[in-house]
């Protein structure tokens, strides 16, 4: 005889799922670190490629639970806004990344390494918001939601330094124009991580 639980679901899969694409997200911005900080930065794409299929698998895991379940730990609007702020995060890195392999030789002279570091670690920072979210600790997501944006405010003001640098007049044009476009997607995927921790620290405001 089947419970009401078999039936209708606990709802507890979304937990899990949602873990998964936050994992995803964060092995991509740590590839993408690994790969700025090596000697000779040459491009492996695989690992940016695999980090978005499982990202893209896991977005669409959530979508067809959200069809299959009566039961969900908190709002469905909730749940689709995170996980779609989540699956844009290694959609960007992915950028940054093929991007890159086309240009590697006009970009040697510079270090995306401090700006890669960052990434990883508002990525970081959104694996433990996701993971959270099982406890609805509002002290708890207070501290790391506090925590993300104090590297968004740093990867702000790393940004006003490069823009100094553009500006010097010691670059040419094309590396003028380099230094911006890759630096901005770096900046873009650094707030995609800050989308997905403001909604994930506001689905625990309404729920605490």
């Amino acid at each position: 005889m089947f419970s009401l639980q078999t039936i209708f679901g606990s709802g507890q899969q979304f937990y899990t799922l949602l873990d998964e694409a936050a994992e995803a997200a964060h092995d991509s911005a740590q590839a993408l670190y690994a790969m700025m900080k090596a000697s000779d930065r040459q491009p492996a794409l695989d690992a940016f490629k695999l980090a978005r299929q499982r990202e893209r698998t896991a977005s669409d895991k959530i979508g067809q639970a959200l069809v299959d379940s009566f039961i969900t730990p908190f709002e469905r609007e909730d749940i689709e806004a995170l996980g779609s702020a989540l699956y844009k995060i290694p959609k960007q890195i992915e950028k940054f990344a093929d991007r890159y392999s086309l240009a590697v030789t006009h970009l040697e002279h510079i270090d995306f390494a401090p700006r890669a570091a960052m990434l990883e670690q508002a990525a970081s920072v959104v694996v433990e918001m996701v993971h959270e979210l099982r406890k609805m600790n509002l002290d708890q997501m207070s501290a790391l939601n506090e925590k993300l944006r104090a590297i968004e405010n740093e990867a702000d003001r790393l940004m006003l330094e490069l823009y100094r640098d553009i500006y010097s007049g010691r670059l040419d044009n094309l590396q003028m124009f380099l230094l911006k476009e890759f630096f901005e997607i770096l900046e873009k995927a650094i707030d995609r991580c800050r989308e997905a921790g403001v909604v994930a620290y506001q689905i625990v405001l309404k729920n605490s």
